[in-house]
């Protein structure tokens, strides 16, 4: 699947609306303008007029803006591919995150925790704030990989790929092909040495479980509870829910969680989570949608759609389990700058209710979700028009917790704040894990550790950020279109 623009930061809706407006069946009828077929592009105009999030912002999708469907076709016809259409016809300038793809196969499996990997996450950074020389290190490493049997460890460093320096220019090809070899390094400060160890990776289709460390801590006789979790997929939420069992059989009466490369995922799956560590604020609202005005107006003409805009504290699964709760007043999430969307979420809807200690760097800034649309008459995955398999994924909400916050452009800051580093990122969970000994500290009363000196490197980027999920944010609640 080919993938158009960079992605930053999700909703996925399992199905899609009711009816259709009223130029639809015009737009499907006539696709063809001077033997150029149309289709895929009047299915990206009629999604983004229906129920993008920044619809105002363009005119070009205000709804009386083409008189005749022939005036649209020729708009359509100006742009060479669906891609120019969409991402430079159709676009507002502030969306940074909407996003189309030619093959929802893929993006499905994306958002089910399926994908190809050799199973190191790493991240990548530039030698010097000039230098176009740039390494990796790897963060942790999944289970069951081709990383995993050939040894590869969270703290190591490389920066050449089949005999060739690592820069800002050649790594998406290097890091590409399905086998490749790492050279690995020191780091000493700013100096990078090779070792002269190599080390062939092999991809391989793989299913993420995200909560990947899960443990309870006795720290002077209190018991923390640390949670590394990797992406909010829904699809494991059982795991998730079993793993906060473990924190409450177990009398955790403190909470870590780990969210330093999550870059988002299920917006109900978030509500869950939320829910999970506290339990007391059942049916009160962890967040509020708000729409394009369209459909903000729509949903607020009645008491039961006004229902539907709101998001609140669950006491089951969707599957209808009931809910692990550990009824806490605190808890402690530890952040980087690709902490993303439904990390944020969490994060920005527990605040007006407890105490939540951010640690770490500040956050990405992503408090819009988007969500899938089919070419279909409904714009659902049913009867999607097998002659193409292209999906676009537009923003369609913004996120509002309790107390009207949104709108964090900037990210979420820390409390305390902590980089990483990279000469000692030290084993997740452990107790002498820097970003996890900060809240060790706070919850002890200590004299709180920063780490000082540490060197700062510039990111240039990480493991999976040509994924089309990448720091993505979905739900599966369906509205039905609004006739125009």
């Amino acid at each position: 699947m080919k993938i158009y623009k960079l992605i930053l930061f999700t909703l996925l809706f399992g199905g899609f609306f009711t009816s259709c407006s009223d130029d639809t069946d015009d737009a499907i009828d006539k696709p063809i303008v001077d033997g150029r077929d149309l289709t895929v592009e009047n299915f990206i105009y009629r999604g983004l007029n229906e129920i993008y999030l920044y619809k105002a912002d363009v005119p070009e999708l205000a709804n009386d803006f083409f008189p005749t469907q022939t005036e649209r076709n020729d708009f359509l016809d100006n742009f060479a591919t669906p891609e120019d259409l969409f991402y430079e016809g159709l676009l507002a300038p502030q969306d940074r995150f909407s996003f189309l793809v030619d093959d929802y196969v893929e993006l499905e499996n994306l958002f089910s925790g399926i994908s190809t990997t050799n199973g190191i996450s790493y991240g990548l950074v530039r030698y010097c704030e000039s230098c176009s020389e740039i390494f990796g290190y790897v963060r942790y490493v999944l289970p069951g990989t081709s990383a995993e049997a050939q040894g590869i460890k969270r703290g190591d460093v490389f920066n050449m790929i089949d005999g060739q320096q690592l820069t800002d220019s050649n790594y998406n090809n290097l890091l590409a092909p399905e086998t490749y070899t790492i050279g690995l390094a020191t780091l000493n400060g700013s100096s990078i040495t090779p070792t002269g160890v190599t080390v062939t990776l092999t991809k391989q289709e793989y299913t993420t479980n995200p909560v990947l460390v899960s443990k309870t801590l006795d720290v002077d006789g209190k018991k923390v509870g640390y949670l590394f979790y990797t992406s909010f997929t829904s699809d494991f939420d059982p795991q998730l829910n079993a793993a906060l069992g473990e924190f409450k059989a177990a009398g955790v009466t403190e909470f870590v969680l780990d969210l330093r490369y999550n870059g988002g995922g299920s917006v109900r799956t978030a509500t869950d989570l939320a829910s999970m560590i506290t339990g007391q604020f059942a049916g009160e609202i962890f967040m509020k949608e708000q729409w394009n005005a369209e459909y903000q107006v729509y949903f607020e003409s009645t008491a039961d759609l006004r229902a539907r805009l709101l998001n609140k504290f669950n006491t089951t699964l969707k599957t209808g389990e009931l809910i692990n709760s550990l009824n806490l007043e605190r808890v402690f999430i530890l952040t980087t700058s690709r902490s993303a969307s439904a990390s944020e979420l969490v994060i920005n809807g527990l605040n007006p209710y407890i105490d939540v200690v951010q640690i770490g760097e500040t956050t990405t800034g992503k408090f819009q979700a988007s969500v899938t649309l089919y070419d279909s008459p409904n714009f659902g995955r049913l009867n999607a028009n097998p002659n193409h398999t292209y999906a676009i994924q537009p923003l369609v909400l913004k996120s509002v917790n309790s107390a009207g916050v949104s709108d964090y452009i900037n990210g979420l800051a820390p409390d305390f704040q902590i980089s990483e580093d990279f000469e000692n990122l030290g084993m997740l969970g452990e107790p002498n894990e820097p970003f996890l000994k900060v809240a060790i500290d706070v919850i002890l009363g200590n004299r709180i550790s920063i780490p000082a000196g540490v060197e700062i490197f510039k990111p240039v980027g990480e493991s999976g950020m040509d994924q089309i999920d990448y720091q993505k944010m979905y739900i599966d609640k369906i509205p039905a279109i609004i006739e125009k």
